[in-house]
């Protein structure tokens, strides 16, 4: 894990920063997402598993947009903790919620390499899931994916660039902002 950012350098980070969505982009991303998410899960009455850290902004802003009865959980599987590249897949936390025979909707906030989603779908399958989607706010074009190459529902679209905030990070930082912000310089 790289060290952690001081005040000054995470306000450095943000000021150098490249917005390449707006607050309102977001906004407008989600309320696509959440009505073609309601049509496709009618009457289904899924269990949304937002995956953690990255997944917890999105999710609370999608999930209330949702007209359908749900249940909510969460997962958390991490390559990254922290840093700004990923590693092995580290377990901490399996849904509470018994996934045997049911829609499972998992929500994330990027789609990157696709390795970590990949690993959560493959979870939720052998836990005896009927059906599995993914929902994800921003999706990285990449040119070669090495795990799950697209997700069900996406928002937002992003070059191959580091980004950060709606649930995204920069060593463990800026999740909170509004908007989408590459890093500059990488």
């Amino acid at each position: 894990m790289e060290n952690q950012l001081n005040i000054e350098e995470i306000q450095n980070v943000l000021a150098k920063a490249s917005q390449l969505h707006t607050e309102r982009e977001v906004t407008s991303a989600l309320d696509e997402m959440a009505v073609a998410i309601s049509e496709h899960l009618q009457n289904k009455h899924p269990l949304c598993l937002s995956v953690m850290i990255g997944g917890l902004i999105p999710a609370g802003q999608l999930l209330p947009r949702l007209n359908l009865p749900l249940e909510i959980d969460y997962i958390h599987a991490s390559r990254y903790r922290g840093a700004t590249s990923g590693s092995d897949l580290h377990w901490v936390k399996y849904p509470s919620t018994s996934l045997e025979g049911r829609t499972v909707l998992i929500i994330d906030d990027i789609l990157d390499e696709g390795l970590t989603l990949q690993a959560i779908v493959n979870y939720c399958q052998e836990a005896g899931a009927q059906e599995v989607l993914t929902a994800v706010l921003v999706e990285k074009q990449l040119d070669d994916r090495p795990g799950l190459q697209h997700a069900d529902f996406t928002g937002l679209i992003v070059p191959n660039r580091y980004v950060f905030g709606c649930g995204m990070d920069y060593q463990g930082q800026l999740r909170y902002v509004p908007g989408i912000y590459a890093v500059h310089g990488l």
